[in-house]
């Protein structure tokens, strides 16, 4: 099942209905989202930002199981938190602060892991690379930066470098609205969205700009089309733009360079965009309450939801994980420690943390008393469970679980390095086509 859930900037809850049947799930209660402030951590639980109001110092995190319409853990950061995001396998949660700050959490304990001063202004938006090696940020201050989590996380190399990011792009002139991200990690292209009323497109591996898109009004929200022929751009006057990626479209259509089409049905500002590839779905979400889901190849509505109150400004896509259960547990929910989700987030660092090494690694079984979600733990996780058992049974039986969790940790790193190799190779080749053709469409344009 594929389900898209609507959170609102009033409190009207997060809504959650099925992509393909329309039919509603269990409505999430008590969430005020900001933009980007609604993020799905590894398909098990949703989390939210909250910012009741923004003149405040102090906001909060909520989380959300699919089984329970309350909110079941609460987390005060030491800031008012308005994007989040989490990585692919949900072992961390970023958060960016009204401060310019980034804090990175280690979502199995809560650990916050670290904060750095990223952008002069708040951050506007978050968003991790398909291979979750890099961390996009955007900000009020119309900067784009790219983060390597290798270097957030190597103390040696930061205190040597001048700066902590791969590339700063600051091109645009007013706040940062949206970004996304390609594939091919750190051979993808980003798109990032601006009130400048203009969307850029930039290359990854070149650290360059590759092509700047003119909007009639200005754009708060930007998706890909999963072949990345094209990318969707809501905007504030209510249409969706259809831009032009790939080299040859350079038409100048009524709209602008690069602009090819453009969907119209709501009655206010698209502020939210997303992508079912599974139908080839286009998902919008705009100030007039209504989420609407086209057909991205006819350009037809074939179904509309209605959040509950209020304008809807984030909204996802998500495949919840196998097991879950979308009616509410009655048991568990009586029970006070029923939640099976993970404890709150610390809101300041620790010092005495051992943080050198937080290496993420896929597969491991839990064999503690302790039943711990996610799958996907850092090595901080791992060497706790290891203590367990070294206690609990002969120190022949922990030897050899040692030994079998370093076999599977080597496994999975070499297949991510290849899998992560056949993608910058394929984008490269992807890149370097489109800028060749860009070159002879302008040599072309010289001769004649």
């Amino acid at each position: 099942m594929e389900v898209v859930v609507a959170s609102s900037s009033i409190d009207g809850g997060i809504g959650c209905w099925d992509v393909h049947t329309g039919a509603e799930q269990l409505r999430y209660k008590t969430c005020v989202s900001p933009p980007h402030g609604l993020a799905c951590v590894g398909q098990r639980f949703l989390a939210s930002s909250q910012l009741r109001d923004p003149s405040a110092n102090s906001g909060c995190i909520l989380y959300w199981s699919w089984s329970k319409p309350q909110v079941e853990v609460k987390s005060f950061p030491s800031e008012p938190i308005q994007p989040v995001a989490a990585n692919r396998e949900g072992t961390y949660i970023v958060g960016g602060g009204l401060s310019g700050d980034i804090y990175l959490w280690e979502v199995a304990t809560g650990r916050q892991l670290r904060k750095w001063n990223a952008h002069y202004r708040a951050v506007t938006c978050l968003v991790f690379s398909d291979d979750d090696s890099l961390l996009i940020s955007g900000s009020e201050d119309g900067s784009v930066k790219v983060w390597s989590l290798f270097m957030i996380f190597d103390d040696l190399r930061r205190q040597r470098s001048d700066h902590l990011y791969e590339h700063n792009f600051s091109e645009h002139t007013l706040r940062v609205t949206d970004i996304v991200v390609g594939y091919g990690g750190s051979n993808a292209i980003i798109v990032s969205a601006s009130a400048d009323r203009t969307c850029k497109v930039w290359s990854l591996s070149k650290g360059k700009l590759l092509r700047n898109v003119v909007f009639p009004s200005i754009i708060d929200a930007i998706v890909l089309d999963p072949s990345e022929h094209v990318f969707y751009a809501g905007s504030r006057d209510g249409k969706i733009y259809i831009a032009a990626l790939s080299a040859e479209s350079t038409s100048k259509s009524n709209y602008g360079l690069h602009i090819i089409n453009s969907l119209s049905n709501h009655s206010q500002a698209v502020t939210c965009l997303a992508y079912c590839a599974r139908g080839n779905l286009l998902l919008s979400g705009s100030d007039d309450g209504m989420v609407r889901v086209w057909d991205a190849k006819t350009h037809n509505i074939v179904r509309v939801f209605k959040h509950a109150k209020g304008p809807v400004n984030n909204i996802l896509v998500v495949r919840p994980e196998l097991n879950f259960n979308f009616r509410p547990n009655s048991q568990a929910s009586s029970r006070r420690h029923g939640s099976l989700l993970p404890p709150a987030l610390d809101k300041y660092r620790n010092p005495t943390d051992e943080d050198a090494d937080t290496t993420t690694v896929i597969g491991l079984q839990s064999t503690c008393r302790k039943s711990i979600d996610p799958s996907y733990f850092s090595s901080h996780v791992i060497n706790n469970q290891i203590k367990e058992l070294q206690q609990q049974g002969s120190s022949a039986a922990a030897e050899m679980e040692t030994e079998r969790l370093k076999l599977e940790c080597t496994r999975s790193m070499q297949m991510v390095q290849q899998w992560k190799k056949m993608y910058e190779n394929l984008h490269q080749f992807c890149v370097n086509e489109l800028l060749d053709s860009d070159q002879a469409g302008i040599s072309n344009g010289n001769s004649t």
